[in-house]
């Protein structure tokens, strides 16, 4: 187990090829045209970090690199349920580092069973699967706990990401997010669906004072706040920026994708021929074209959604 020291990403170089997992930086931003948000006097803009490399995808690269180049080279262990996002970022960056890789998985149950796409790709990848149950899982960051499924996996001297990848060094990672957007004068509102937080919370903290960040949470539960607050305190010593959440838009947790939502994100994919990833980012932007209806961007308004992934497989 670590505690991670800050670490910038650009620190990567001292341990793996840049030519390798060189990043688009900063990563582009585009306008579309839609009627759902023109007719309320509304831009939209797409900050495309879904670009920025083909394997670490969107926020999974802001919140892992400095963890990465903090790790030295160590073993990398992490956590994540079976269709999580950052399980297969981890592993992918353990191949394209040359790192050895354990995803802790939640659920026992899953382990006698044939490995979904998104698993799969972490093992072609080499991560090394661990799979605990729920209440184990429930429990992964105390001490105690923690202790036990690092013995279990033999990997007691390991560097620990949390779950989402969401510590003080990702929060960090996360700020040039916002810094990129705070060089856009004319951006009011920037949006992006949360999981764990982490990315809101760096985000936050990069943009201007006259900015302010909204985020998605793609979990029901209205736990976030709090969460984002305590990643806020432990990176920058207390909350940074103006940021709010709308806990509408989860239809019913992580990883529910019902038949409204589906034909939500292949109609925006249609207009705008542009890959909407179900369980994050159609969450978000179908949050956005409820927010327009509903008037809660002033006309004249401009909006930049965070596009931080894309489909899988």
């Amino acid at each position: 187990m670590t505690s991670p020291d800050p670490a910038d990403p650009a620190d990567l170089a001292h341990v793996a090829d840049p030519a390798d997992l060189q990043p688009r930086l900063p990563s582009p931003v585009e306008e579309i045209a839609d009627g759902r948000f023109d007719r309320h006097g509304v831009r939209l803009l797409l900050k495309r970090d879904d670009l920025i490399h083909p394997d670490l995808i969107g926020n999974k690269w802001r919140k892992l690199a400095p963890n990465l180049a903090a790790a030295a080279g160590r073993t990398v262990v992490t956590f994540g349920g079976a269709y999580s996002n950052h399980l297969r970022a981890t592993a992918a960056a353990g191949r394209l580092l040359g790192l050895d890789t354990v995803g802790v998985v939640r659920g026992q149950e899953l382990s006698d069973r044939p490995l979904n796409p998104s698993l799969a790709r972490c093992a072609a990848d080499g991560m090394r699967l661990h799979f605990v149950d729920r209440s184990t899982y429930r429990h992964k960051s105390e001490p105690e706990a923690l202790a036990g499924i690092l013995r279990e996996v033999d990997t007691e001297d390991a560097y620990v990401v949390p779950e989402g990848g969401s510590n003080s060094l990702a929060v960090r990672g996360c700020r040039a997010l916002g810094e990129e957007l705070r060089a856009r004068a004319d951006v009011d509102v920037v949006a992006l669906a949360c999981g764990t937080g982490g990315t809101l919370a760096g985000l936050a903290a990069g943009l201007g004072p006259d900015q302010r960040a909204l985020g998605i949470p793609v979990l029901k539960g209205g736990f976030l706040d709090g969460d984002i607050e305590g990643l806020q305190e432990r990176a920058f010593g207390g909350r940074r920026g103006d940021w709010s959440l709308d806990d509408r838009f989860h239809f019913g947790g992580y990883a529910r994708v019902p038949a409204e939502l589906d034909a939500f994100a292949g109609d925006f994919e249609q207009r705008h021929r542009v890959p909407v990833e179900r369980l994050y980012v159609a969450k978000l932007l179908y949050g956005l074209v409820a927010l327009a209806d509903e008037g809660a961007f002033p006309r004249g308004s401009t909006v930049a959604a965070v596009i931080t992934g894309r489909p899988f497989p």
